[in-house]
């Protein structure tokens, strides 16, 4: 059976493209879903691609991955720094989490410094723009294949 790892992205995620593409760059959401399931494919895995400007919806999720995913990857946008619901249903679901950003949170404001995701997250890509998304499935298809 093919392990299915859920790639979940928080709120403004849905606007890539035409937010600051300064930062994010030209990409629309749907390109990077293209790619990571290209990707997936290679790797022999399937993703389920979602995402929410809705807090409470990305728990819910989180806590469906416990029973329907092998792994998550997750861009919690801004609630990577204020979730501490999105934390704990993270810890809860006892599965390989990577944490994704596409501009290097460290290089921002200040606010933007801190992860709850972190705390629980096997780990983190940063800055690397789009390609973080592949990177981080890729991270998590290596953990699964250890087991």
């Amino acid at each position: 059976m093919t392990a299915t790892i859920m790639i979940l992205n928080g709120p403004n995620l849905n606007l890539l493209g035409t937010r600051e593409p300064d930062i994010y760059g030209a990409e629309t959401l749907a390109d990077i879903e293209a790619k990571v399931k290209t990707r997936a494919e290679a790797l022999g895995v399937a993703i389920d691609f979602r995402q929410s400007n809705i807090e409470g919806e990305l728990v819910t999720w989180i806590q469906d991955a416990r029973t329907s995913a092998a792994g998550i990857v997750i861009n919690a946008a801004a609630y990577t720094h204020t979730s501490i619901a999105i934390m704990d249903a993270l810890k809860a679901c006892g599965l390989p989490i990577i944490e994704v950003h596409m501009s290097n949170i460290h290089q921002r404001e200040s606010f933007r410094h801190k992860s709850y995701v972190a705390r629980v997250a096997d780990g983190m890509i940063c800055g690397l723009g789009s390609i973080g998304y592949e990177l981080a499935l890729e991270a998590v298809a290596a953990r699964l294949s250890k087991d």
